[in-house]
C-alpha cells in the first residue's frame, strides 16, 4: 500500500466534502449512503472496517496500535480515489481525525505523522453524529459503555482544531432531513463567497442563509421605494369618530372584553442614546478650559442645550443629580453657574454615575409627582389597568434586552403591589428578547461582509421589525401596542377612553369579518351575502378588489373573499400632522398593482421624484404608534404573523462600529412592512394621545409636568 497521507484538496476536485464524524455505532455509514444516494454522488466507506474484518477472520485478533497507520494510509487513498469521480459532493463515512481520536483514546498515543495529517485534512463540514441512536454490536465494535465520554472527546477534537461542525441528532429520517437542509444552505453560502467557518457562525446565529442572500442583494441593488398613490385623509382612508362615538365603542369593548385574552405589548429594548444625543455632543465638544457654556451655545447654535439648562430644575431627575453633586463637590452651591451646569450634564451621562444615555428609556425618571418619581414602566402599569384588563386581571408584555431585564424587574417589584391595590387589578408582567435569528449582516461601505478584529462576521439587531416574532408568540385575542416613551402624566382617563374606543372599533369589525368567513366556509352561501361582503370590504376595510374579481366564477369569488378577509386586523390611531418626523398613513400601490392602506416612513419614499415627494408632503396625519390588533382567526387560532410581512421592504442605515463606517439592514418596521398584509383601519385620535419623549427636553412639555 502506498504510504501517503496527503489529501486531494476540495479546490483541486471542485467538490464539497462532508465528513461524518463520531464514535462507533452512531449512524455514520447509514447517513453517508443516504446522502450519496440523494445527491447522486459517491461516498467513502470506512477502510478500517474491511481491513479489521479481514484481520479478525484470519487471525482472530482485534485492532491494536500498529494498525493505526495502515488504516490511515488506506483511508486517505480511498478518499482520494473517490474524490476524483464524485459529482459535486463527497460524503466520507470517516476520516483521519477519527483515526487520530481512536488512537489517542485507546492507545494513549498518536503517530506524529497521523496527528499532523488529521489536523491538516480539510472538509467543508463535519457532521458530528450524536449518541442518541441504539448501539449495534458486531465483531469489531468495542462496547456500549462509556459512549458519553468518547463522544465528548470527539467533540473536543473538533473544537481544538477549529473544524466547522454541526451536531446531528434524532432518528435516521430526521438526521437525513436536517443534513440535506444544512448541505443545501452550505452550498448557497459557498456560492455567496462565505467560508465554512462563516457558515457555521451564520448557522449558530439561527439566520437562514437565504435571508443573508437577500440582505446582500439589498445592499448591492437597494430596496425598492414604496409607490405612494395619495395620502390617507379624513373620509378617504382615515375614519373620523366623534367623542360620542368613542364612548360608544369603548362601552362595546367593555361589554365584550370578559371573553377575551387581552395583552399590552410595549417595545422597550432600545437605549436612550438619542434622547440625550445633544448633551453627549456637548460633553464631547465643549472646550471646558477656554469657553463658557453660553459661548458654546452661541458657537454651535445649540438651542436644545439652552432649553435644557433653562428648564433644568423642572426635570424629574434634577434633585437626585443635584444632591449627588453637592455630596461630591465641597462648595458646589457657590461654584460658577456655567461650571455647575457642566458638572450636572457630565454626571447625568457619566458611565460611573447616572449613565442615562446608555440605559433603556423605560427605567429612566420621567415624571415627578408629589410623593415619588415615576418611570415609563410605572406609567405603563397604570395604563394597562385602565384599558387592557378584564375580570380584574391585566397582562403587560415588555420586549427588553436581556442585560436590562433585571432593572425592569426591580422597578416593577417595588411598585406593582401598590398599583394593583389602587386599581383592584392583578397585573401579569412578561418579557421577551429580540431573537438573534432576526439579526442582520453588517457590510462595509463597498457592500462586503464586515468582520471584527478576529475575522468573524458582524451581525446587528434587525430593528423593531424583528419584534413581529415576539408579537407572534403572544397568546392573546386583542393586543394593545404602544411605544415605551409615549406615556402621559395627566389625563389617563381620556387616554384610556380612546384606547378602548379603538378596541371597540376593532371588535365590531372583527365580528363582521368572522361572520363572513364562517359563511364562506359553510356548504351553502347566498349570492346576496357575497355582494354584502364586497360592499363591507370596500367601505369598512378600504380594500379595492381586483377588476377581474367581478368577471370570475362564483367559486373564484368565494376564494378571493376568503383570501381578502382571513388576515390579522389592526386599528391604528392617527393624529393630525404637526410636522413631527416619522411615518404617516398613505394609499400605496404594490408590485401586484393592488392598492392598500399602509403606514409609510419618509425614508421609504423616493424623494427625488417630485410627484412622490409631493404626496408625502401632503400628508394630513401622523402615526403615533397607537395600535390595537386582533391576531387570531375566526376559528380562534393564532395567525402566523411572519406570513403577512412584506419581506421585500426594510431600511438600509449607516452606522459606526469601532470607528469604522458600516452599512446595516433593518427589517420591515413593526407597523410598516411587518404588518403590510394585515387588514388595516386608520382612525383619527386627539393629539392628547401622542406624548413621545424623543429628546430629554420633551419632558418639559405640559403632558409630562405635574399639575
Amino acid at each position: 500500500m502506498e504510504e501517503n497521507l496527503r489529501q486531494l484538496s476540495s479546490r483541486a476536485t471542485k467538490i464539497i466534502k462532508i465528513a461524518l464524524f463520531g464514535p462507533e455505532s452512531t449512524g455514520k455509514t447509514t447517513l453517508a449512503r443516504q446522502l450519496a444516494d440523494y445527491y447522486k454522488t459517491g461516498w467513502v466507506p470506512e477502510f478500517a472496517r474491511e481491513y479489521l474484518q479481514e484481520k479478525w477472520e484470519t487471525t482472530q485478533q482485534v485492532c491494536d496500535r500498529e494498525d493505526m497507520m495502515p488504516i490511515a494510509y488506506g483511508q486517505t487513498k480511498l478518499e482520494n480515489e473517490r474524490a476524483l469521480i464524485a459529482n459535486n459532493y463527497l460524503f466520507c463515512d470517516t476520516n483521519l481525525m477519527v483515526t487520530k481520536v481512536f488512537s489517542e483514546v485507546y492507545y494513549n498515543y498518536c503517530d506524529p505523522s497521523l496527528d499532523e495529517a488529521a489536523c491538516e485534512h480539510q472538509y467543508d463540514l463535519f457532521f458530528l453524529t450524536d449518541i442518541d441512536v441504539p448501539w449495534e454490536k458486531d465483531d469489531l465494535r468495542d462496547k456500549a459503555e462509556g459512549r458519553e465520554s468518547v463522544f465528548a472527546v470527539f467533540k473536543q477534537s473538533l473544537l481544538d482544531n477549529n473544524k466547522p461542525f454541526i451536531t446531528l441528532s434524532g432518528d435516521k429520517d430526521l438526521r437525513l432531513k436536517k443534513a440535506i437542509s444544512i448541505i443545501d444552505d452550505l452550498t448557497l453560502a459557498r456560492e455567496l463567497g462565505f467560508s465554512s467557518l462563516d457558515f457555521i457562525q451564520i448557522y449558530e446565529h439561527g439566520i437562514p442563509i437565504k435571508n443573508i442572500q437577500k440582505q446582500l442583494n439589498f445592499f448591492k441593488y437597494g430596496i425598492s421605494k414604496v409607490n405612494l398613490v395619495r395620502p390617507a385623509t379624513l373620509s378617504n382612508g382615515v375614519l373620523k369618530v366623534s367623542e360620542k362615538g368613542f364612548k360608544e365603542n369603548a362601552s362595546f369593548f367593555d361589554a365584550h372584553k370578559s371573553n377575551l385574552k387581552l395583552n399590552k405589548f410595549v417595545p422597550a429594548s432600545g437605549a436612550a442614546s438619542r434622547m440625550f444625543k445633544f448633551l453627549t455632543e456637548f460633553i464631547n465638544d465643549f472646550d471646558f478650559e477656554n469657553e463658557s457654556i453660553n459661548a458654546y451655545i452661541n458657537r454651535k447654535k445649540a438651542n436644545k442645550l439652552a432649553v435644557f439648562i433653562v428648564g433644568m430644575e423642572k426635570f424629574p431627575f434634577f434633585d437626585a443629580i443635584d444632591s449627588k453633586l453637592k455630596a461630591e463637590f465641597a462648595g458646589f452651591d457657590v461654584m460658577d453657574r456655567s461650571l455647575k451646569n457642566y458638572y450636572f450634564i457630565k454626571m447625568l451621562l457619566s458611565s460611573d454615575a447616572f449613565d442615562f444615555a446608555n440605559k433603556p428609556k423605560g427605567i429612566l425618571p420621567f415624571h415627578k409627582y408629589k410623593t415619588h418619581i415615576a418611570t415609563p414602566v410605572e406609567e405603563h402599569l397604570h395604563e394597562c389597568t385602565h384599558y387592557s384588563s378584564a375580570i380584574n386581571c391585566s397582562n403587560l408584555h415588555f420586549t427588553v434586552s436581556e442585560s436590562h431585564q433585571q432593572h425592569f424587574e426591580s422597578i416593577i417589584n417595588n411598585i406593582k403591589a401598590r398599583i394593583e391595590d389602587q386599581a383592584g387589578v392583578a397585573i401579569n408582567v412578561s418579557y421577551s428578547y429580540q431573537n438573534e435569528s432576526t439579526d442582520t449582516l453588517a457590510v462595509t461601505m463597498k457592500n462586503k461582509p464586515f468582520r471584527d478584529e478576529k475575522g468573524k462576521l458582524v451581525f446587528r439587531p434587525g430593528g423593531h421589525g424583528a419584534l413581529i416574532e415576539n408579537l407572534n408568540n403572544l397568546d392573546a385575542d386583542i393586543v394593545f401596542i404602544k411605544n415605551i416613551d409615549n406615556v402621559i402624566q395627566n389625563n389617563i382617563e381620556k387616554i384610556s377612553l380612546y384606547k378602548k374606543g379603538l378596541a371597540g372599533i376593532l371588535l365590531a369589525l372583527q365580528q363582521e369579518v368572522f361572520r363572513y368567513l364562517s359563511a364562506l366556509n359553510s356548504e351553502t352561501i347566498q349570492i346576496e351575502l357575497v355582494e354584502e361582503m364586497v360592499l363591507f370590504i370596500k367601505e369598512k376595510l378600504c380594500i379595492n378588489l381586483r377588476e377581474d374579481f367581478y368577471e370570475s366564477s362564483f367559486e373564484s369569488k368565494v376564494d378571493s373573499l376568503k383570501a381578502a378577509l382571513n388576515k390579522p386586523i389592526r386599528v391604528c390611531g392617527m393624529v393630525k400632522n404637526e410636522g413631527e418626523p416619522g411615518g404617516g398613513p398613505f394609499w400605496v400601490r404594490n408590485e401586484q398593482d393592488a392598492i392598500s392602506l399602509q403606514i409609510v416612513e419618509s425614508s421609504q419614499v423616493d424623494l427625488e421624484r417630485d410627484h412622490q415627494k409631493g404626496i408625502l408632503n401632503a400628508a394630513t396625519h401622523f402615526n403615533p404608534v397607537d395600535l390595537v390588533c386582533g391576531i387570531k382567526n375566526y376559528k380562534n387560532e393564532k395567525f402566523d404573523l411572519p406570513q403577512f410581512v412584506d419581506h421585500n421592504s426594510g431600511f438600509i442605515v449607516e452606522k459606526n462600529t469601532a470607528g469604522k463606517n458600516i452599512k446595516a439592514y433593518e427589517l420591515p418596521g413593526l407597523w410598516n412592512g411587518a404588518m403590510a398584509n394585515w387588514l388595516t383601519v386608520f382612525v383619527e385620535v386627539p393629539l392628547i394621545t401622542f406624548n413621545p419623549v424623543k429628546t430629554v427636553n420633551d419632558l418639559l412639555k405640559p403632558a409630562h409636568q405635574y399639575k
